[in-house]
């Protein structure tokens, strides 16, 4: 078995916040998902598990950050093109993320634009060229 991820995110929204997954890439797991949580698939080695406030609750003693008001991680995915890139921050807006929270980097070799989800959680969209870099 490859070393993967499972980034567990608590959403208010689940229909919401699973609208916003796929429409950045993200595919749902059914086998993975119910009422209560949805399993949405980034790559074969990165999944989101968004759960609702209740059940993330069952995962941790800790009080659960309102990613609205703070910052509890960044989040960078790469992205195979610049153009790419854009589609995917603008899909993310139209999902009902905001796309652009910050300036956009242009590096010329790297190109980054910050998408924020439904619920606050900031993701890092982003190409580079490895051979420029």
């Amino acid at each position: 078995m490859p070393k993967m991820i499972f980034v567990n995110l608590p959403v208010a929204d689940l229909a919401k916040a699973t609208r916003f997954y796929q429409a950045i890439g993200c595919e749902k797991n059914e086998q993975f998902s119910d009422h209560s949580s949805a399993s949405m698939v980034w790559s074969e080695t990165v999944t989101f598990q968004l759960a609702s406030p209740n059940y993330f609750a069952t995962y941790t003693p800790k009080r659960i950050a309102d990613a609205h008001a703070t910052t509890e991680v960044l989040l960078a995915l790469s992205i195979d093109s610049r153009k790419e890139v854009d589609r995917l921050a603008e899909a993310g807006a139209t999902a009902g993320g905001k796309a652009d929270i910050r300036e956009r980097q242009d590096n010329g070799f790297m190109y980054n634009r910050a998408v924020e989800d439904p619920d606050g959680h900031i993701f890092e969209l982003m190409w580079m060229d490895m051979s420029a870099a």
